[in-house]
């Protein structure tokens, strides 16, 4: 038994090589019947040439090589060129050339018109392959990009839960035993204060959670995301809302335009970034002044403006802050949350909106800004 499969295991894939699938028959009887359709059009406009400027014959040819050219264009490689143009060759002989409805190519001229018929095919075809082929190449080249970018945010998203994650976990499990093995003995007070220690914490592992569930938000193989028109008010003021449920004395001063404005994005995944920002301003910059968040309206994009008044960030991190290393050796060691995950997630969230993000510091602390485009597709340049 084992032998006769051993044996029929060949035969199958000769089979297999030795007949096209189906796809390959759809896409041939595709090219077929285009070439045919664009004869077919080319001879149709041809009689009427023929029949309503028969003097200017010219007419004739220019729309045979128009098929020539289209056939070229929307077929698969050289071999339909050739045949349209053996066909336009033939056609032109065969119906409009004296004698009528005779094949003749010993009329003075006629080889010469087969010749550059059949040069332009081979030519056209040519060019369309190789425009073809290196469009392929960049569709290949952007989905390889793309799933770079893909494998480098799971390898930020990795880092950056292994250390935003474990420092709350470790603080809700330090406190809770604490107050369990020394409930006796703590006083009143300090029983609170382990108990607002874990319900801290607890709001940071909330948090991180819903960061991570915004990122499952983003279509998994072409990180785009499903956007509606939103308005921008409401879109901030309820981001607003949810960081304020969350630090209920944290004083933000919000200035939008007057004008209602109404853009496509994700409103959720939006929020989530906003809220992102706010609380990165609130718990980094180690300032007692509100944070601000400026709404402008440019010719071509919206753009958030998340200000704080604290000690800004060091240059060298400018420009690495949002790839999931935002936490340093300090603040691992003094128990400070990191960055990382929240403005890893912001930038993967701007990114499938086509928009830019960024941060600066100013004079008395720094800014974190993304824009959103007015129009699905445009991309706005960083100012």
């Amino acid at each position: 038994m084992g032998n006769f499969l051993s044996g029929l295991r060949p035969w199958k894939v000769r089979q297999k090589g030795r007949f096209p699938t189906r796809r390959k028959k759809m896409a041939v009887a595709r090219d077929m019947a285009l070439t045919a359709l664009f004869l077919a059009a080319a001879t149709l406009i041809s009689f009427w040439f023929f029949n309503t400027v028969p003097e200017n014959s010219a007419n004739i040819a220019l729309a045979y090589i128009t098929a020539l050219v289209l056939t070229a264009r929307f077929t698969n490689g050289y071999l339909y060129g050739i045949a349209a143009s053996l066909a336009s060759v033939a056609g032109i002989n065969y119906l409009f050339t004296y004698p009528y409805f005779q094949v003749n190519f010993t009329l003075t001229g006629y080889p010469v018109t087969f010749v550059f018929t059949l040069a332009i095919a081979l030519v056209v075809s040519t060019m369309t392959t190789r425009i073809k082929e290196q469009a392929d190449a960049l569709i290949e080249r952007e989905k390889l990009l793309m799933e770079a970018e893909k494998e480098k945010m799971r390898a930020n998203l990795l880092r950056s839960v292994s250390h935003d994650l474990r420092t709350p976990l470790t603080g809700i499990i330090g406190s809770s035993s604490a107050y369990i093995d020394n409930y006796r003995d703590l006083r009143e007070e300090e029983k609170l204060k382990l108990v607002s220690h874990i319900r801290e914490d607890s709001h940071w592992l909330l948090n991180m959670v819903e960061n991570l569930l915004s990122v499952t938000r983003i279509h998994e193989n072409s990180m785009k995301i499903a956007t509606s028109l939103e308005s921008v008010e409401e879109v901030a003021a309820e981001a607003v809302m949810r960081f304020h449920k969350r630090y209920p004395k944290a004083a933000v001063e919000v200035q939008a335009p007057e004008e209602f404005l109404m853009i496509p994005m994700d409103a959720m995944l939006v929020e989530q970034v906003i809220v992102n920002l706010l609380e990165n301003a609130l718990v980094h910059s180690g300032s007692s002044r509100p944070v601000e968040l400026t709404i402008s309206c440019e010719e071509k994009y919206i753009a958030f403006c998340v200000r704080d008044y604290g000690v800004g960030i060091a240059p060298e991190r400018l420009e690495t802050i949002f790839d999931g290393s935002g936490y340093t050796t300090e603040s691992a060691l003094d128990g400070h949350r990191g960055m990382g995950i929240g403005l890893s997630i912001c930038k993967t969230i701007i990114t499938a909106h086509n928009g830019f993000i960024f941060a600066r510091n100013h004079q008395e602390g720094c800014a974190f800004t993304f824009t959103l485009p007015m129009e699905w597709g445009n991309t706005p340049k960083k100012e």
